[in-house]
């Protein structure tokens, strides 16, 4: 059976190491520092500087369900507010079909100054 981790060679802040992760980490890697338009050594080497305790393969992984997080919780908050606007057009346009329906209601019962 194939192993499902991948072990590569890599620069981080101008040393070699290896790391180990499944391919699926690497392509999420590659994917997120191009979005930050760094490269993979960068985002790495970032990684790397802010890990604590976890080996860097451990850490590689809770980068990536991190960023994974923030995305998905951005993802939340867009739609969120994307609903509060549906719902605030559909306010405004029943508002506007009830006057439409109802001119009367602008002016009072009598309807506007003149009628």
């Amino acid at each position: 059976m194939k192993s499902l981790v991948v072990k590569r060679s890599v620069i981080i802040e101008n040393r070699y190491t290896s790391v180990s992760v499944e391919e699926e980490f690497w392509q999420a890697l590659r994917e997120i520092a191009r979005s930050r338009r760094v490269t993979l050594s960068q985002l790495l080497g970032s990684i790397d500087a802010d890990r604590q305790f976890a080996n860097l393969s451990s850490a590689i992984r809770l980068f990536v369900l991190r960023f994974l997080r923030e995305q998905q919780a951005e993802q939340r908050t867009m739609l969120e507010a994307a609903e509060k606007r549906r719902q605030s057009w559909e306010q405004i346009t029943q508002d506007q079909r009830l006057t439409l329906e109802n001119p009367l209601s602008l002016g009072g019962e009598t309807g506007p100054k003149g009628w």
